[in-house]
């Protein structure tokens, strides 16, 4: 299996491109603010043929080159309903605005085709597996996606803003809610095993069983405290 990541934009928000191997055909996750020519450049890099892009949830920072993208591969753009209207209101999403320079940089709106995940979903693009879990937390609509262990390869757990290595997301913007957040945290992430391998929508990759031993969240929840009772650590992104 190939995954090509690659932090993109203001906010160094991981693009990632997956593969069953090179010269095969590809799914984009998250080609947020100014991903559009790394995207291209791993295609072009590693003979890739795009053909779909699945979003963890609906902020700028990971939707913000879906329409060139998609217009560039004619390829559909997969999000959650509860965030789909991000993607053309991004500062109805945050609650303030982004700043009109940034936004002078941005196509917004929606792609041509738009797909909408549910809970549970089952997804196999490019001749890949991706079970997708909705984790609401960070915004309403957010989701993981999880691709099955193979032979001598780990389970591959794309968690978004959901879970980053030794934090979570934010929860202070509108549809952000704590208490859901330390709930996804307890249903989607607890669960998995510990080699699974996490590559999060910011910052370095990690594991679930390095999460599991060192993240204050996931002790919390572990341990059944749930009451938010961290501070939040340094988090990324919006």
């Amino acid at each position: 299996m190939l995954i090509a990541g690659f932090p993109a934009g203001a906010w160094g928000t991981n693009c990632y491109l997956v593969a069953p191997a090179a010269g095969e055909e590809c799914v984009i996750i998250d080609p947020g603010h100014q991903a559009a020519q790394g995207v291209e450049e791993a295609v072009a890099k590693h003979r890739l043929k795009p053909v779909a892009v699945v979003l963890t949830h609906g902020h700028i920072d990971h939707v913000a080159s879906v329409v060139p993208v998609c217009g560039a591969h004619d390829v559909p753009a997969w999000i959650h309903p509860s965030d789909r209207f991000m993607m053309s209101d991004p500062e109805k999403a945050l609650g303030r605005s982004i700043g009109m320079p940034l936004l002078g940089e941005l196509t917004v709106g929606e792609p041509d085709d738009v797909k909408e995940l549910a809970d549970g979903a089952e997804l196999n693009l490019a001749g890949l597996e991706f079970s997708v879990a909705h984790a609401p937390g960070h915004t309403k609509g957010s989701v993981t996606f999880r691709m099955p262990e193979q032979a001598d390869i780990p389970s591959v757990f794309f968690s978004g803003d959901l879970l980053f290595a030794g934090s979570i997301g934010r929860t202070d913007l509108p549809g952000g809610d704590h208490a859901e957040m330390l709930e996804s945290l307890a249903r989607v992430c607890l669960p998995l095993d510990d080699s699974t391998v996490v590559l999060s929508g910011h910052g370095p990759q990690t594991s679930i069983g390095r999460e599991r031993a060192t993240n204050p969240y996931l002790r919390e929840v572990a341990a059944g405290l749930g009451g938010g009772t961290h501070e939040p650590a340094p988090r990324r992104g919006m």
